[in-house]
Formats: structure tokens, sequence, C-alpha cells
């Protein structure tokens, strides 16, 4: 992997949020074709009672941290509130609307523009953000350089890798993926319960209508009892492989023809 020579000089304040330094971009930025941004899109809404409420946040900077460590790009921090309006059923959770969030990941891309940095990967941890595939459709066909990270298509390399035995429809919420990463990266915020926990509800095709709170009494879908921390570590790696033609894409669009 190309910048694997980042990650000593790297720092993340409390594993979350990045310690960079104007002159640390700067350097980074120095001799590549195009600079890259990483930003962390998770939420906050229930996960049960054994994973916080900021749990697709802690995934979405796991995966963006190890993104940093391994290529030339620049981390920002994470927006932390996104569309939990399916998980409005369970105190705690907090949502902002599609259009909201939509402006302010545009506006975050005009603004790295502004300074330099040529292009943007959303790096996002919450499936109800389905808004983010607008914003990074509209503004590829603008001709501005984004992406959208990862896709199915990596979830399910990474699931086979790591050897996650529930398929990506069955593991839908705090099931036996996010359960593997926090395991992995976070282990302090993982509460006793993961163990016991499993729930099955593979039709969810009214969701959008319903609400998660038709589906699940503990807001759990998946089987948590399944996660590990050896499997959250290989979920992340291959999602750091995977990463790879991401960014030859978005950087090779900035050479002249």
């Amino acid at each position: 992997m190309s910048g694997s020579g980042t990650r000593a000089a790297y720092g993340v304040a409390g594993g979350v949020l990045p310690t960079d330094t104007t002159e640390d971009v700067r350097t980074r930025g120095a001799g590549v074709s195009a600079q890259v941004a990483v930003l962390p899109v998770g939420s906050f809404e229930q996960h049960g009672p054994y994973l916080p409420l900021v749990t697709d946040t802690l995934v979405a900077c796991a995966v963006a941290r190890e993104l940093a460590a391994a290529y030339p790009v620049h981390l920002l921090p994470p927006l932390t509130v996104s569309c939990s309006h399916e998980h409005a059923a369970w105190p705690g959770t907090v949502s902002i609307s599609a259009v909201t969030l939509h402006a302010v990941v545009s506006d975050i891309a005009a603004s790295l523009r502004r300074s330099g940095v040529d292009a943007l990967v959303v790096v996002n941890g919450h499936g109800g953000n389905y808004v983010l595939g607008n914003v990074v459709q509209e503004a590829s066909a603008r001709g501005e350089r984004m992406a959208l990270f990862p896709a199915a298509e990596d979830w399910e390399t990474a699931r086979e890798r790591a050897g996650v035995v529930t398929s990506l429809l069955t593991d839908m919420h705090a099931g036996e993926i996010e359960t593997s990463i926090l395991l992995h990266a976070h282990p302090e915020f993982v509460r006793p319960g993961h163990e016991s926990a499993d729930f099955i509800a593979d039709d969810r095709r009214h969701l959008l209508t319903l609400g998660m709170s038709a589906y699940t009494e503990s807001g759990v879908i998946g089987r948590p009892s399944l996660g590990s921390a050896e499997k959250g570590k290989e979920l992340l790696a291959s999602l750091t492989e995977s990463f790879e033609p991401y960014l030859a894409l978005l950087t090779r669009a900035a050479e002249p023809e």
C-alpha cells in the first residue's frame, strides 16, 4: 500500500479526532497529484443495550483512521449526527434532515477545494445516510472529485475475509460486524449483553414507513454474539486494502491528459 510510512507520524486524539497541524497537512500534500481528504460520517442513534449511541461514528472513524495511516490522505473530524429517523422510538437518538446533511457535506467539500484539497472521500458508518450517495453523485456530475466508501461490495469482501458468519442482510444493526469492530477498536465502550442479544428480522420491506421499532424491541437486528476483536481487526484490514482503487481513481482524475 502506498503511504504506509505515514503511520508513525499520524496522531488521533482519543482515538477519534485528528491532531494534525497545518504544517502536517502541507507536508503530506506536497508532491502528490491530488490532495485527498477523508470525512467520517457516523450517527448518534440507539445500538441496543450494549453498544453506545455513537457506534456508527466510532466505526466510521476506525475505518478512516486506518486509511489515514496507510495512505497519504488528510483525515477530517467526524460528523457525529446524521439521518437516524428510523430509530426515533428509542431514547437518545438524534437526527438532522437529509437536506442538512447534504448541505454540510457539500459545504465541506467546497471549503476543501478552496484550500487546495482536490478530492473528498466520505466514509459512511450509517446505512440510513442514503443522501450521501446523492451528494457524491451530484458532485461527480459537476466534475468534482468525490467518492463514497465503503461500498456494499467492500463490506462483503471484508465480511468473507474476517470470517463473519452473518450475511449483510441479516447483520443489519448492532450485529456481528459492528460489535466486532468496536471490540477491536474500542472495547472499553462495549457493555455486557451482546453475547445473548441475537435477533433476526430479514424481511424489513416496510422499514422506511414503520421504522426500526416495527421489527425489533431491543433495537438489535443481527448476531452480535458472534462478534470478536479478531474479526474486527480483519474487517478493518480488508477495508483498508479495498480503498486503494478509490484513491487511485481520485488522484488519476487530477492528472493531465
